[in-house]
């Protein structure tokens, strides 16, 4: 069972809410994944003026908790500023946040995402903050205050899957005892499925399922992949071998003369 700064929760899925074909389809979807968690752009949805308070009061419904961030701020004043407001909107000391330093990857500003995250720690919030999965840009963040980490696996939207292994194989080992949620680029549930055997703690969708033909069954698919993967890795895979290896024994094998 995860726990994100002193919260249980039982799902090791995070949904974002962010554009579904319906609110109906979001609530749907939200209900099949079984997740506790949604994350909520302030910034995006306050622009919708009496629909955005509509869809907060409709978020507010499902019985969730949600992680408001600060998805589309690219500076750190704006995304502290976005960070405060969430505060206020939804009584929650939580906040998921994103600096984004270039338009094409969506790439996190590394630099402005530490010194945000070391400012809004310093003001009580707990954050989540969105980075890359470079090691000294995590040890920075838990520096500035951060005991959550969220590495991407592949830029924002593109459904890549898993970039480099490697990378997010090395972060897990690096900091056994630090909350890892990945976070952006996951298309598949099999993608979900392969971070999921390296060990981390939760994932987070948004587009592979509010895109999807039907957002509720693969938020269902999603759920039952991202437990497989932590079954798999909690029983201990097999490794992978250069040479073949019998999986009938030879010991007492008949012999004939």
């Amino acid at each position: 069972m995860p726990t994100f700064y002193g919260t249980d929760v039982e799902s090791r899925l995070l949904l974002g809410t962010a554009r579904y074909p319906s609110p109906l389809k979001l609530s749907e979807a939200v209900r099949q994944s079984e997740t506790e968690i949604v994350t909520v752009s302030l910034r995006r949805e306050a622009a919708g003026g009496r629909n955005g308070g509509a869809f907060f009061e409709m978020i507010r419904g499902l019985s969730v908790r949600v992680l408001p961030n600060t998805a589309g701020c690219h500076g750190v004043s704006e995304a502290v500023l976005t960070a405060k407001m969430a505060r206020e909107v939804f009584a929650t000391n939580w906040i998921k946040l994103e600096v984004i330093g270039n338009h094409d990857t969506l790439q996190p500003d590394v630099f402005g995402l530490v010194e945000a995250a070391r400012i809004l720690t310093g003001e009580g919030f707990e954050v989540f903050p969105y980075t890359t999965d470079d090691l000294v840009v995590a040890e920075r963040l838990l520096e500035a205050g951060c005991k959550v980490l969220m590495p991407w696996c592949a830029p924002i939207g593109s459904a890549a899957g898993p970039l480099n292994p490697s990378a997010l194989r090395a972060m897990r080992a690096h900091f056994p005892d630090v909350p890892l949620i990945v976070d952006a680029g996951i298309g598949r549930p099999s993608h979900a499925t392969a971070v999921m055997e390296l060990g981390f703690d939760a994932v987070l969708l948004n587009t592979a399922v509010a895109g999807a033909g039907d957002p509720t069954a693969m938020a269902s698919a999603f759920a039952k992949a991202i437990d497989a993967g932590r079954q798999a890795y909690e029983a201990g895979m097999l490794e992978p071998r250069d040479m073949a290896a019998p999986s009938t024994p030879v010991i007492g094998k008949a012999v004939f003369a």
